[in-house]
């Protein structure tokens, strides 16, 4: 059987750490829970893949120059999911935090929660801790920990917050996944074009110009095209970067991005995926708020800065206006026009019979399949565009050199 090493913690807040053989990760926290421990990570001995019930997938502390310089997301979900089970364990906070800082699986990790620990030990509370760090805590995250905190149960707020992180990045990493074909195509396309340009084209060149005779308009574009890349390929990557660099300082400005996504709403097959993605977003989110104790008014306020697409984003103001006049939540999101009809109908629903977060809930569950599946079948179109795309523009090349060979018969002749 395989050896897998382990570290835990005791309910009297020791960490324990050994080796233990075992079929799989599974029989190894069984066994940990019934010598009263609660596994905090669990790996192979032999150190392939890290593979914690806590922290899954984590780097090592010190992992060198593939070390990562901040604290990403998935150390976020794992900071959450650990603390939960420490406080749960009955572990004070910052005793907790403690031993957060032992575990850490990076630098940026430990530092943050170092300074985190002395805050709280200097009488602020965690959300304030949070709250002081933007850049990695978000504002739906540090409400949910208040929220928690004035209820006195931040333990089950925390896994209820780490169960609803999991479940957006199982939804990032699966369109993710579904997105790696189309990326290889592209990523073949491109370099099929600047070999053909850069070293087959140019072989030709000199051969067309002691012919002596005027080239046809697609040989003499290929051949320009093959010689400013063979010459001057180094100047694409800054004008690459200036490009993007542009792009997206272009994309602040309010009224550009509110004209982009209005266009991307409207765009046949991405419009609907993106409406749907951002649909179970803003369920999800808005449920999570509600079920841990924050105001309907005070968790729209906070959705709409989480939302990606201004159109939509900027279409709660006029719900969130109509809510404080005492108009409901549901009708007026159903007037904007904006929210798929199901998920406005269901909201209303949830909302008259006073299951509001179950509502959203299943709303987050519903958009979340249609997401999956709008992103197959947006890949089944996408994938042979992209192959005929590739064809034609392979093809295109040589038919153009093909011409000025054919030129050079025909004067031989």
């Amino acid at each position: 059987m395989p050896l897998f090493s382990y570290r835990a913690v005791s309910t009297s807040g020791d960490v324990a750490s050994g080796e233990l053989e075992a079929a799989n990760e599974a029989e190894i926290v069984d066994r940990l829970r019934d010598q009263g421990l609660m596994p905090m990570r669990i790996a192979q001995a032999a150190g392939a893949g890290m593979a914690g019930t806590a922290a899954r997938g984590a780097p090592r502390r010190g992992a060198g120059l593939f070390a990562p310089r901040r604290v990403t997301r998935d150390n976020l979900l794992s900071i959450t999911r650990e603390l939960a089970t420490l406080l749960q364990a009955g572990l004070p906070l910052d005793r907790a935090l403690e031993l957060l800082i032992l575990l850490a699986p990076g630098a940026p990790v430990a530092a943050m929660l170092q300074g985190i620990r002395d805050e709280v030990r200097g009488g602020r509370s965690l959300s304030q801790a949070l709250d002081a760090r933007p850049e990695v805590f978000s504002r739906f995250y540090v409400n949910i920990v208040r929220a928690g905190e004035a209820g006195g149960a931040l333990a089950t707020v925390l896994r209820r917050l780490a169960e609803t992180m999991d479940r957006s990045k199982e939804l990032r990493e699966s369109i993710r996944s579904a997105l790696i074909y189309p990326t290889i195509l592209v990523g073949v396309a491109v370099m099929s074009v600047m070999i053909l340009l850069v070293f087959v084209v140019p072989q030709f060149e000199s051969t067309f110009a002691q012919a002596g005779k005027a080239l046809p308009i697609p040989t003499q574009v290929v051949i320009v095209a093959g010689t400013f890349l063979q010459r001057w390929w180094w100047a694409l990557i800054p004008a690459i970067a200036l490009l993007v660099l542009w792009f997206r300082r272009r994309g602040r400005i309010p009224a550009v991005r509110r004209a982009r996504d209005a266009k991307l709403l409207r765009m046949p097959l991405i419009g609907d995926l993106l409406t749907k993605l951002e649909v179970a977003r803003f369920a999800r989110t808005l449920a999570t708020l509600i079920g841990n104790g924050v105001t309907l008014l005070g968790a729209l306020a906070i959705v709409k800065e989480t939302m990606g697409n201004v159109v939509l984003s900027n279409a709660l103001d006029g719900v969130i206006a109509r809510l404080r006049e005492g108009k409901g939540f549901g009708r007026p999101l159903a007037d904007t026009g904006l929210y798929p009809r199901l998920a406005t109908q269901m909201i209303l629903v949830g909302e008259e019979s006073g299951r509001l977060e179950e509502m959203l809930s299943r709303v987050a569950d519903v958009y979340d399949r249609e997401v999956a599946v709008g992103t197959k079948r947006l890949l089944a179109v996408l994938e042979p565009v992209l192959i005929l795309g590739l064809a034609v523009l392979v093809g295109g090349i040589v038919f153009s050199v093909l011409l000025g060979v054919m030129g050079m018969n025909d004067l031989a002749v």
